[in-house]
């Protein structure tokens, strides 16, 4: 079951960054897309042995659907408006890279840096999970699963690990394919992130025993020593 699932998992991450990249390209001729998917699929086959492996019971909570019950309304707004500004970053890339050209491209310095911004991303998203036992796709009190506030780990340094390493990730793919503009729309579902993580506080503090005290502990959300 756990392979079927990792060729299952695998395959759909690089099917959906194959369709959104290559469909709006025009073109398969386009050897950084293929160096990014085989990024993706090396991260997502690396997490799955290192993380779900011995967390079966994460692994289902990850394969849930992004609406559940016990999630609060503002939550399912804002993770949809997630969703949609993602996907439009990426498939945003092509269409800058192949046809708008709005902005010179990155240099092969800065382009390699966003290469490396996306590994990092993904790396500490990958320590959050193996980390946090938790790490729902949504926000909700997991009473089933005896939810309790985890400060260990990468949880020592920000209070939300998964959202800085997604605002790396979000940054560094559209520099490793070449646009500047779709690096600068980025802000968009970074602004969304920022918006979930206010509405999560509020529910983890008023739902999860212990999480006000650790906001106290754990000063920082997002970026340390900023925010």
């Amino acid at each position: 079951m756990f392979i079927f699932r990792l060729i299952v998992g695998v395959s759909l991450n690089v099917a959906i960054f194959g369709a959104l990249l290559f469909i709006p390209a025009g073109t398969l001729n386009w050897w950084r897309a293929w160096v990014f998917l085989g990024a993706v699929a090396a991260s997502a086959v690396t997490t799955m042995f290192a993380v779900f492996r011995s967390r079966p019971d994460l692994l289902n909570e990850r394969f849930k659907p992004p609406i559940q019950k016990g999630q609060p309304v503002a939550d399912r707004i804002v993770l949809l408006l997630l969703l949609i500004s993602f996907c439009g970053l990426v498939a945003f890339i092509p269409l800058d890279v192949f046809r708008f050209h709005l902005m010179r491209k990155p240099g092969i310095l800065v382009s390699s840096a966003g290469l490396v911004l996306f590994a990092a991303g993904w790396w500490i998203m990958s320590l959050a999970l193996k980390e946090n036992t938790f790490a729902a796709p949504v926000v909700r009190y997991q009473e089933e699963r005896r939810h309790t506030v985890i400060s260990s780990g990468v949880y020592r340094v920000v209070r939300h690990p998964m959202y800085m390493g997604a605002v790396a990730f979000l940054t560094g793919i559209p520099l490793w394919l070449e646009s500047y503009a779709a690096a600068m729309l980025a802000a968009l579902p970074i602004t969304t992130l920022v918006l979930r993580i206010r509405i999560e506080e509020r529910f983890l503090a008023r739902e999860l025993k212990g999480y006000d005290a650790y906001t106290k502990k754990t000063r920082y959300r997002l970026i340390p020593f900023l925010w």
